[in-house]
């Protein structure tokens, strides 16, 4: 495996993201919705970073089953989502690819009548996406590769890693 981004970079950059989004929602009612289960390390830290008053739901969004690389069907369930009618939405994901997953899930949530939908990813993969969005915040840009670490898995290992490191075809 090679390391692309380290522990204290994540921990800077979400705090900044934290600032970022505090100073933009204040003052308005806010729910964060983090698409499970990669995103549980970043939505942990970046939701006591916000230092506003906010709600927290979740989403299971996945497209990535088992030993596999490349992204399958994706799934949407929207049965944990409180109610987000009139609120601010900010979507929280814990990477950016083909963008499909981002897409499915600004759409789901436009049905159920938000005050606005933003987004926020962690970590965005230059040069993969499939869609015209683009995250509205985004805490680094990393190359085409298959990543681990902070929340992030292969075959549901290596979330616990504290890091980012790009897993080589020897790993898989």
């Amino acid at each position: 495996m090679r390391r692309l981004i380290e522990q204290h970079e994540i921990q800077q950059r979400v705090h900044a993201l934290g600032t970022e989004i505090s100073n933009l929602y204040r003052g308005r009612d806010l729910t964060v919705i983090g698409a499970l289960t990669g995103c549980m390390l970043f939505m942990a830290d970046l939701v006591r970073a916000i230092d506003v008053p906010h709600r927290i739901g979740v989403v299971q969004a996945s497209s990535y089953r088992g030993a596999t690389t490349r992204p399958g069907e994706l799934t949407v369930e929207l049965g944990l989502l409180p109610d987000i009618r009139g609120r601010d939405v900010l979507i929280l994901d814990d990477i950016f690819d083909t963008g499909n997953t981002m897409e499915k899930l600004v759409t789901a949530l436009q049905s159920r009548e938000p005050a606005s939908v933003r987004t926020v990813a962690l970590l965005v993969k230059e040069g993969k996406s499939e869609v015209e969005m683009k995250p509205d915040f985004f805490g680094f840009k990393i190359p085409d590769a298959f990543v681990v670490g902070y929340g992030l898995d292969y075959d549901d290992d290596y979330r616990h890693l504290p890091f980012i490191e790009a897993l080589d075809e020897a790993d898989l």
